[in-house]
C-alpha cells in the first residue's frame, strides 16, 4: 500500500491482537456493571467493546497518526466525526465488537472490524471473528482473501448467483419503517431461507464466501458495513443502495443491498424492494 496509509497485513494483526487482548478475555464472563444498554435492549455496549476499541485507537494511531479515527463508541460522544470521512485524506472506521448483543449473551457470533479510506473510498477492509480465529479481507483491486484460523488461506468468491426462490437470504428487518417492514415481510417468502445473524460482520462474511446470496438492511453505520462492502464487492459481489447508488462509507441513509451478482442485486431490489424505488 501506498506510504500514506496502512498495511492490510498491519490491520488485520491489529484486530486479531483486539481480540485475543480486549474481547475474549470478557466473552461469558461479564458482570453486571460491564453492559449497559445504548438507544434500547438490544443495542449494547460492554467495557470489552470500549476496551477494544481504545486498543486499537491506540496501534492505528503509531501507524497514522494523522487518520481521522471513526470508531462507534468515539461516535457516540461526537457524532461530528462521521460528516468528516468524505473529504478524510485517511480514515479509520471501526467496530469493535459488532454483535455486540451475541457477546453480552454469550452467543459466538460477533465480529471485530475495520475499514481504512481516502476522500471516502474505502481502500482496504478486514473483518475478524474471535471465535474462530477467521479473518476475511480486502484490499481494493486486489480481489478478497480468507485467512483461516488454522493457518490456510485461500481466495474468497460469492457464491453462484441462482433464482430468487432459491436463495439464501439474510436480512435485517429491525429498522425499517414499520409500512417498509411490513410490505417486506410479505415479500420474503421469495426466498428460499432467510436468517439474520444479529451481526453484519458474520453476514457480510457469509456473503463474500458464498454461503449467502443476498443481504439487506435498513440501518447503514459506516462501522456496520464499510468492511464488508468492499470485502463483498472484492470477492465478486455488488453491494449498493437499492436506487441503484455504489455504497459509500459517507452515506447513511437508505435499504443497503449485499448480492453475488448484479443480477441478484436487481431480482432483489423489484422483488422485494419493489415498492422503495427511491431511498431519499
Amino acid at each position: 500500500m501506498a506510504d500514506n496509509s496502512i498495511a492490510l497485513d498491519r490491520l488485520t494483526e491489529i484486530l486479531v491482537e483486539a481480540g485475543i487482548q480486549k474481547v475474549m478475555p470478557s466473552f461469558r464472563n461479564l458482570e453486571d456493571g460491564d453492559v449497559r444498554q445504548k438507544t434500547s435492549a438490544i443495542d449494547l455496549v460492554t467495557k470489552a467493546d470500549e476496551e477494544a476499541e481504545r486498543f486499537i485507537q491506540a496501534q492505528i494511531e503509531k501507524e497514522a497518526a494523522y487518520a481521522l479515527f471513526v470508531g462507534e463508541e468515539v461516535c457516540e460522544k461526537n457524532r461530528g466525526l462521521l460528516d468528516k470521512i468524505a473529504d478524510a485524506d485517511l480514515a479509520v472506521i471501526v467496530d469493535p465488537i459488532d454483535g455486540t448483543a451475541n457477546f453480552a449473551a454469550g452467543v459466538p457470533l460477533f465480529s471485530i472490524m475495520a475499514a481504512v479510506t481516502r476522500k471516502g473510498e474505502t481502500i482496504c477492509a478486514a473483518i475478524h471473528d474471535p471465535i474462530s480465529g477467521d479473518t476475511i479481507r480486502a484490499e481494493k483491486g486486489a480481489g478478497a482473501e480468507w485467512l483461516m484460523g488454522n493457518g490456510e488461506s485461500r481466495r474468497a468468491k460469492v457464491a453462484w448467483p441462482v433464482p430468487l426462490e432459491e436463495a439464501v437470504g439474510i436480512v435485517s428487518t429491525t429498522h425499517f419503517e414499520p409500512k417498509q417492514r411490513t410490505a417486506l415481510l410479505r415479500r420474503l417468502d421469495q426466498l428460499k431461507v432467510v436468517s439474520n445473524y444479529r451481526n453484519a460482520g458474520t453476514e457480510y462474511r457469509m456473503l463474500a464466501t458464498g454461503a449467502a446470496h443476498v443481504t439487506a438492511y435498513a440501518k447503514v453505520m459506516p462501522w456496520d458495513h464499510a468492511p464488508g462492502a468492499l470485502i463483498v464487492t472484492e470477492a465478486g459481489g455488488r453491494v449498493a443502495f437499492s436506487d441503484g447508488e455504489t455504497y459509500r462509507p459517507s452515506r447513511r441513509h437508505g435499504t443497503l443491498i449485499g448480492a453475488c451478482s448484479e443480477r441478484t442485486f436487481q431480482s432483489a431490489t423489484s422483488k422485494l424492494f419493489g415498492v422503495q424505488k427511491d431511498d431519499h
